[in-house]
């Protein structure tokens, strides 16, 4: 179900809040979320993604979690690592694990002698409060829920791909079974009943963190005491909320 006129209303004052915080203090960029405890108590909640570049090994566990727990059809991902290898003649590269179990052992062996620096960059939906796909939808079919995590009606949407072409960072897709357009949801299903995305689950190393930023005592919250951060493609103002630790200049 979409949210109501009066939770959107609530939730822009509640935007336009956690915007100023997070200028003024150069935090993550976060939006509010409204639950209940267990004693019917209003909670606050803002939930938080990074993902830790120094800390992926390619080991496409992620990958494998994704698509077991979605249901995603085979070669089209909701979320992928992608290879950057910097070669001491000046070449670089970068590719993606497109086969189980998305693990670079698959690819043909590098010299190591040849090469200058290589690391990995996992890839999802960034959950962006300034959202240019939801701005093209001609049905209002893609959408941000009331605890700010942009989603897609499957029943509304008409596959016109008009969303997949808006998203800057590549991560729509038109799935070839449903015939509507597809996406990471960071597990919604999952997130709303307190459990952590399946990617974050399944990481073998950490590299990615989910959590809520109003608790002290999250991943997200511990490690963005301790390290500096950065989103994809910040001139674009469209204010990620999946950010990034150890990322470099090079990653589009």
């Amino acid at each position: 179900m979409k949210p109501s006129a009066d939770m959107l209303s609530r939730r822009r004052f509640l935007w336009d809040a956690a915007r100023t915080l997070a200028v003024s203090a150069g935090a993550l960029t976060i939006i509010p979320m409204l639950t209940r405890d267990a004693l019917g108590t209003e909670k606050e909640v803002l939930f938080g993604y990074l993902v830790d570049t120094t800390k992926c090994i390619g080991c496409g566990k992620c990958m494998v979690a994704c698509q077991e727990e979605n249901k995603v059809p085979d070669t089209q991902f909701r979320t992928w690592v992608e290879r950057y290898v910097y070669y001491t003649d000046g070449r670089v590269e970068v590719d993606v694990a497109e086969q189980p179990p998305y693990a670079f052992s698959n690819k043909p062996p590098i010299d190591a002698d040849k090469v200058e620096k290589a690391f990995f960059v996992p890839k999802l939906c960034n959950h962006c409060v300034n959202t240019p796909c939801i701005q093209v939808c001609p049905v209002n079919a893609s959408f941000m829920s009331p605890e700010g995590v942009v989603l897609v009606d499957h029943e509304q949407c008409i596959g016109c791909a008009y969303c997949v072409q808006a998203c800057p960072f590549g991560t729509r897709f038109i799935n070839k079974e449903t015939h509507s357009a597809d996406k990471c949801t960071w597990c919604y299903h999952r997130i709303t009943k307190g459990l952590d995305p399946a990617c974050v689950a399944g990481c073998p190393t950490g590299a990615r963190s989910f959590g809520d930023m109003n608790d002290p005592e999250s991943a997200v919250s511990l490690r963005l005491r301790k390290e500096r951060t950065d989103v994809l493609k910040s001139y674009l103002g469209t204010r990620p909320m999946t950010r990034y630790i150890g990322l470099a200049g090079e990653v589009v």
